[in-house]
């Protein structure tokens, strides 16, 4: 085999070798991935790590649609980037706001979240309950306390 060759063999075997450390670095473990069951269809009441229920937020939507709370929780609204939201009880109907006051449910007032998780609770009441983001046309939670 020619110098050259083995020259160009050489720098070949380097690059894909570079690649595949580049891809288990972006594959590592802990590294957050879709899951079944957090889709917008599903009702989601994953939980942060203590015990917390959680629900997502994307640029424009809840990531879940409904979360299930255990009474006396509160729940852990998580934006995944920096988008703006501004949360107030009620909801969207037929692309008007529906700002309401639903006895037993937490006060969420021009709640503003830009790339921070918020608190919502404790949920003291069984029952369901309804939060939108007034900036975001059909943008809803529903939130069911049992």
């Amino acid at each position: 085999m020619s110098k050259k060759r083995c020259t160009w063999m050489l720098l070949m075997l380097t690059a894909l070798a570079l690649g595949s450390i580049l891809l288990v670095a972006c594959a590592r473990p802990g590294t957050p991935e879709a899951s079944a069951g957090t889709g917008p269809a599903s009702s989601g009441s994953s939980s942060s790590g203590g015990g917390e229920p959680t629900v997502h937020m994307g640029p424009a939507n809840f990531v879940e649609s409904s979360v299930d709370v255990p009474k006396g929780s509160k729940l852990m609204l998580i934006d995944d980037g920096a988008y703006l939201h501004i949360l107030s009880n009620g909801s969207w109907v037929n692309g008007s706001a529906r700002p309401a006051k639903e006895p037993g449910a937490p006060t969420v007032s021009n709640l503003q979240v830009n790339g921070n998780n918020v608190e919502i609770g404790p949920f003291a009441t069984a029952g369901t309950y309804h939060i939108y983001c007034s900036i975001h046309v059909n943008m809803n939670l529903m939130i069911t306390v049992k």
